[in-house]
């Protein structure tokens, strides 16, 4: 008999009066908003104006979400098309179902779009918003636990989650908390983040491809725990295959950026004041007036000592 473990709320979704308030997209809600706010402020640290990462974010996140779904529909498509299914479900995004990969790649062009619109350099948009969509993440996963999904291997363990649904073959049981440890590691890819950033100064798409290229090294380990349906290609789930590449593929840009391109953007975004950029030149003016003012003191002291040795 389980000593302790977590426990699954009875129901995903509460009513204000007629008005229901779904877990699994509150938590996402949450997300998004979480993700814009930290945006924001790393935004108009690198010299941006406030308010153009939510701008942006009008574009992302529909786009996000978009893709996400159709990741996850495309594969898993047999719970949606398959014989007795209702392919009607897979538009209800609410009970549940989106893919990060999905939704990262689709988020992507919709940031590019709206970067273009406000002629900014979208790897340094990418930049100011990679630890936040960690955060997102984190944030989201908590959605997996309000629709009793995505668990793991069963457990004893005094953290293991309790299932009780027995809906879509689900096994009463305790089992391992893979949405926690998603989450708690998606927390650690966002400190990773913001420390690196601050102690390399990443520019160009660097601190973006670190946040895909840590949240992937945990993504695999932890997609292997996992106990529900999916689609297997040489015995690892598709998940862990995606994970692997998109992991390669973040180092090798990595790489291949800070040696093309060492350092962080100047300028963010054109016309904006009060960032990086402003700071360095306040500094190098401060620095110019310092000199300027040990010269003068410089030529003072040879004046009196020439009118010395004329007096004298």
């Amino acid at each position: 008999m389980e000593l302790a473990f977590i426990p699954s709320p009875s129901r995903g979704v509460l009513y204000l009066g007629p008005i229901p308030l779904r877990g699994y997209a509150f938590c996402i809600i949450i997300g998004v908003f979480v993700a814009v706010w930290l945006g924001n402020k790393r935004w108009i640290a690198r010299g941006g104006r406030t308010g153009t990462v939510a701008d942006i974010a009008v574009w992302a996140v529909p786009f996000g979400l978009v893709g996400g779904r159709l990741y996850h529909v495309i594969t898993d498509y047999e719970l949606y098309f398959s014989e007795g299914r209702d392919w009607v479900n897979a538009f209800k995004i609410w009970e549940g179902g989106l893919g990060i990969w999905g939704a990262i790649a689709l988020g992507a062009l919709g940031a590019w779009i709206g970067c273009r619109r406000r002629g900014i350099p979208m790897p340094a948009y990418a930049d100011a918003v990679a630890p936040g969509i960690a955060l997102a993440q984190a944030i989201g996963r908590w959605g997996n636990w309000f629709n009793q999904e995505l668990y793991g291997k069963p457990t004893d363990l005094p953290w293991a989650l309790e299932i009780t649904s027995s809906a879509d073959g689900r096994v009463p049981g305790t089992y391992h908390p893979t949405f926690l440890y998603e989450s708690l590691w998606c927390i650690g890819v966002a400190v990773l983040v913001i420390w690196a950033d601050r102690r390399f100064r990443l520019g160009h798409g660097r601190a973006f491809a670190l946040y895909v290229a840590a949240y992937c090294a945990g993504r695999a380990w932890i997609e292997y725990m996992r106990v529900d349906d999916a689609h297997h290609i040489l015995g690892l789930r598709l998940n862990v295959w995606t994970a692997m590449l998109v992991f390669l593929l973040a180092v090798t840009y990595l790489v291949v950026s800070s040696k093309k391109r060492p350092g962080r953007e100047a300028v963010v975004e054109p016309g904006a004041s009060g960032g990086e950029a402003d700071r360095d030149d306040a500094s190098a003016g401060e620095g110019k007036e310092d000199e300027a003012k040990e010269e003068e003191s410089q030529a003072d002291e040879a004046n009196d000592e020439a009118g010395s040795a004329k007096k004298s």
